[in-house]
């Protein structure tokens, strides 16, 4: 892929951002309910959550896993950071498009079984989110502090780059936006 330009590589890292963040709060609103719903005695306040939940669920979940997954794919196909030329983008991708599934296809079916029990406890909507925010707080991480390296394939970019006389960008570079 061609590299962006600055102004859209900016803007794309701020949508990028936005809605990883928004992910992160949503899932942390769905735990808080759904360890509301679990620990609570009163199965109104338990239909009440899964209720909520599924507010969230339906117009909110597929959307920013959608925009996450997209914007951080161009992202990486687009800068010097690359699909597969850098561990921590490599692991990111693997993660959202793992946890990104797990949530459509896993997450939003059980609370929209929840949502129509009656307000029945369901641990796998405590267990589900609080596995979904270590993993986005894990990203989170590995965005900040980029650890790890090159992979083998951004190795030998790098070192067929050189072969040809071609300049060489640092490991890491120093930012995204720049």
């Amino acid at each position: 892929m061609k590299p962006l330009k600055r102004p859209v590589r900016r803007a794309l890292l701020v949508v990028h951002v936005a809605v990883s963040v928004s992910w992160l709060g949503l899932t942390l609103g769905l735990l808080t309910l759904g360890i509301t719903a679990y620990t609570t005695g009163d199965p109104t306040l338990t239909d009440a959550s899964y209720r909520a939940m599924k507010v969230f669920s339906d117009w909110l979940l597929a959307p920013v896993v959608v925009v996450t997954f997209v914007s951080g794919l161009v992202l990486s196909l687009g800068t010097p950071w690359g699909l597969a030329r850098h561990h921590w983008v490599w692991i990111k991708f693997w993660i959202t498009l793992v946890t990104g599934a797990a949530t459509v296809f896993a997450l939003r079916p059980g609370i929209v079984q929840a949502a129509g029990s009656g307000g029945v406890p369901d641990s796998s909507l405590v267990a589900a989110p609080s596995v979904a925010t270590a993993a986005y707080l894990f990203m989170t991480v590995i965005s900040v502090l980029k650890p790890w390296g090159l992979t083998r394939r951004g190795r030998r970019l790098r070192a067929e780059r050189v072969l040809r006389g071609g300049r060489t960008a640092p490991e890491k570079p120093l930012s995204p936006i720049a």
